[in-house]
């Protein structure tokens, strides 16, 4: 992976991050921002400190479709 997909996470301390309800009272999922470049950012919810991922809008699109074609395992 590229680290241009990687940024740090102070550097976007003001995103809103949300998380599914389904996984709240585990706290054992990841956490999603939409950004202001159009981008999404996607993180551990169990260390929010550690770098995150951000994605384009047509890659997420494209790794959500292979998730639902393909499952989770």
């Amino acid at each position: 992976m590229s680290d241009d997909r990687l940024f740090p996470f102070p550097s976007h301390q003001r995103a809103r991050w949300r998380r599914s309800s389904h996984s709240a009272a585990m706290n054992n999922c990841v956490e999603a921002a939409r950004l202001a470049d159009s981008t999404l950012a996607v993180r551990d919810s169990k260390d929010v400190s550690r770098r995150a991922l951000r994605f384009s809008a047509p890659a997420w699109d494209r790794f959500l479709s292979a998730v639902e074609r393909e499952g989770t395992g």
